[in-house]
């Protein structure tokens, strides 16, 4: 019988951390709960979650070492998922209400306001995933996942160099296109809620898991 992998999904004061906890369970994972830096490191999976606003969820994620912990799990080629929030602190900066905040990084590229007749962009939407994503895998192109967000990535800046594989860059529309995930090797993320997906959901964090 196969070990169960073992996820951390961080606690740093943001996101939906039960609803996501029971999703990965359900999924098959050994999932904890936790603001612990060397249980963060040394999980074979970390979740990065959040909701609310960017700048809130980067005190957060500092004031535990989070980014800190990313940086180094990265670094080691050691899977990180970020969702919704999560996501977005991944990228350069993002910029709400005129204040700019820097980011994690990990990605170029700005978080910005959807420019979009209705917003909060909420509920269930389709996406454009690419050839060859593992996220994604089984899934029909009509499926829909869950989302509430008001912000997004409307351009996706990464060229990457020789040698290096293009990350694989799932698309959505609320009025205009933004990045719905992104797979970039150990480093992956939906600025949808998988753990509010249902079935589909389910079937995501699975293939994820498959990659740990």
């Amino acid at each position: 019988m196969a070990v169960a992998k073992r996820v951390v999904i961080l606690d740093y004061g943001s996101g939906n951390l039960r609803s996501a906890e029971r999703a990965f369970a359900r999924a098959g994972a050994d999932v904890t709960v936790t603001s612990d830096h060397d249980a963060a490191l040394e999980a074979d999976g970390l979740v990065v979650p959040g909701v609310g606003a960017f700048a809130a969820c980067m005190a957060g994620l500092k004031s535990v070492q989070g980014d800190r912990v990313v940086g180094r799990r990265l670094a080691a080629a050691r899977p990180v998922l970020g969702i919704c929030v999560g996501m977005q602190i991944l990228f350069e900066k993002g910029v709400e209400h005129g204040v700019h905040t820097q980011g994690c990084g990990e990605w170029p590229g700005v978080v910005q306001r959807l420019d979009a007749p209705v917003l909060p962009h909420m509920g269930w939407n389709t996406v454009s995933a690419p050839e060859g994503s593992v996220l994604f895998r089984g899934l029909d192109p009509e499926t829909r996942f869950y989302f509430v967000h008001s912000y997004g990535v409307r351009e996706w800046q990464l060229t990457p160099g020789p040698g290096f594989p293009a990350p694989l860059v799932t698309w959505a529309e609320h009025g205009v296109p933004f990045v719905a995930a992104v797979e970039n090797g150990p480093l992956m993320a939906t600025q949808f809620h998988p753990e509010k997906s249902g079935d589909a959901g389910a079937v995501l964090l699975s293939n994820w898991l498959s990659t740990l």
